[in-house]
């Protein structure tokens, strides 16, 4: 994947692809092989792409391949579908292949002619007993290229060997056989397209596109995930008519006596199956064929609209569920138009049958002026104005609507880069704000911390007792060598004896202690020394 301009730095800047590279069959032939790469297959599709110059916001944008002109495209076929180097003449091989032509219409009355070189059932060297046969008609980006024309219901087309038109794989009747040397007139009449709804973001018809660009062996191309079939369509080609929602009861195969009860009847399970979406049409669309200039009559009309069916808000959901859980894939389904939807020529192919092209603007049979009006039985009046275009006008108009929206891209892009930047912008803001207001408070933090380590603790409000009631008063010396006598701490300590014995006790504490050793205005001093000391430690702390 291009991912980087670093990658795209060394590459040259092409304006128009190098093209397939040529083989041919063999020696002087004038159909060739070309390298599959870049073919579509499978569920992806290719288209050429150059690198943008510097300073754009994508990296590339899409370019042409030569030739510039309304052809075969040599990515959109079959790779087993053998081309001319003009890319208007094809030859087959084994089995049905299809192509289909480097441009849509999407709208609008475009004429074509195809000349049948060899078909009709006609037999050759290498064309096996079935013979060759050609089928040509009008097809979408959804019907396959290794089936003929009208397989589904996503191409309409018409046989060589009955001249029966054919979709959904059902021939009608319709003209005459056709075979070799015939040329047969193509010719398509679709309405203006429809203009996407602005206000509902769901639209089909909004014009998205989804690609990538990758090195495909040196060479740039878009990888574009190809439109799938939808269910609805699918559904067309039931052909049993029955009901699909219901389940039938088997029958017993074995024969009961007279005498066996008859067994309950069982309930027939009915199946739920999601509602279909309904198919739209494009009112007064047809197409029309000519033989040799003569008109077969309109074959189809009221064709099915080329845009893809709505998705239904449960699936949207769904889908949006997926992605979150499983992350954003490379690729993912377009339910928009990206411009290359519409309906293309489409040439199938069986056996060795083999034609070529002619895009205008000169025919071989020039149809009326009015092929409307004609097929209508309507007179053309003498000088009527040309109401058709020859399909070859349709190339250089579908590359400047590619360009457009190459042009839509790079603006859109532009417009997303300064979204990013002004998003980054806000985010950094954000980010730069919240980083001040932390430092801010940590700044209050650290200062208040300061301040409190700065502070003196307050004095607390309990008084703290005097260390000196804690200490140990010594008598003094006159007073060391006069101790109590036993009788005296007996009598003090010893309970009373008699009836008297309290007030005893209370006579012996009050002599005891009218009986201190220290005179009284010392103790009152002690005191007062105690309660100064107090006070000062108080207003010390």
């Amino acid at each position: 994947i291009i991912s980087t301009r670093a990658d795209l730095s060394s590459r040259p800047r092409l304006s128009i692809s190098r093209g397939p590279y040529f083989t041919p069959l063999k020696e002087g032939s004038e159909f060739f092989k070309t390298d599959p790469t870049g073919i579509n297959r499978g569920r992806f599709r290719y288209t050429p792409a150059g690198i943008n110059p510097p300073g754009c916001y994508q990296p590339c944008h899409t370019i042409e391949t030569n030739p510039t002109s309304y052809r075969i495209s040599w990515e959109d076929r079959s790779p087993f579908l053998h081309v001319t180097k003009d890319a208007l003449g094809l030859l087959g091989t084994k089995g049905f292949r299809s192509a289909r032509c480097n441009a849509p219409i999407r709208e609008g009355r475009w004429f074509m002619e195809v000349k049948i070189i060899h078909g009709g059932g006609e037999h050759s060297a290498d064309s096996g007993s079935e013979g060759s046969h050609v089928r040509l008609g009008w097809g979408r980006r959804e019907a396959p290229l290794n089936g003929p024309v009208g397989l589904d219901g996503y191409s309409y087309g018409i046989r060589d060997k009955t001249g029966e038109k054919v979709t959904l794989s059902r021939p009608r009747p319709y003209g005459r056989p056709f075979t070799s040397g015939d040329v047969i007139g193509m010719y398509i009449c679709l309405p203006p397209r429809r203009q996407a709804d602005e206000k509902d973001p769901h639209d089909p018809a909004h014009i998205k596109r989804e690609r990538i660009a990758i090195d495909l062996k040196g060479q740039e191309v878009f990888e574009i995930l190809e439109y799938p079939q939808s269910k609805e369509m699918i559904a067309l080609m039931d052909y049993s008519g029955k009901s699909s929602n219901t389940t039938s009861v088997p029958s017993s195969s074995t024969k009961k006596s007279a005498t066996t009860k008859p067994e309950r009847p069982t309930v027939t399970v009915r199946k739920t199956t999601p509602e279909l979406r309904p198919l739209p049409t494009l009112s007064d669309s047809r197409i029309v064929f000519f033989i040799n200039g003569e008109c077969q009559g309109v074959a189809f009309q009221d064709l099915y609209d080329y845009l893809q069916l709505r998705v239904t808000d449960p699936s949207r959901k769904a889908k949006e569920k997926k992605r979150a859980r499983e992350g954003v894939k490379e690729h993912r389904e377009n339910p928009f138009d990206d411009g290359s939807l519409g309906y293309y020529p489409f040439i199938s192919l069986f056996n060795s049958a083999c034609v070529r092209i002619n895009s205008g603007p000169d025919f071989d049979f020039p149809p009326p002026p009015d092929i409307d009006a004609f097929v209508k039985g309507i007179t053309a009046q003498e000088g009527q104005e040309r109401t058709w275009r020859p399909i070859c006008e349709r190339y250089s108009e579908y590359m400047k609507e590619q360009w457009a929206l190459d042009e839509k891209e790079e603006e859109e892009g532009r417009v997303e880069l300064l979204r990013l930047a002004e998003q980054e912008k806000e985010d950094a803001e954000k980010k730069a704000q919240k980083l001040r207001k932390r430092q801010q408070a940590e700044a209050r933090k650290r200062a208040k911390q300061a301040a409190v380590s700065s502070t003196p603790e307050p004095a607390s409000s309990v008084t703290q007792p005097s260390p000196l009631r804690h200490y140990t008063a010594y008598e003094p010396d006159e007073f060391a060598d006069r101790s109590p006598a036993p009788q005296e701490v007996q009598s003090a300590h010893s309970e009373p004896t008699s009836e008297y014995g309290d007030m005893d006790a209370e006579n012996t504490m009050t002599r005891h202690s009218s009986e201190s050793p220290w005179p009284q205005t010392e103790m009152d001093d002690i005191a007062a020394g105690a309660d100064a000391i107090d006070s000062l430690i108080a207003s010390s702390v």
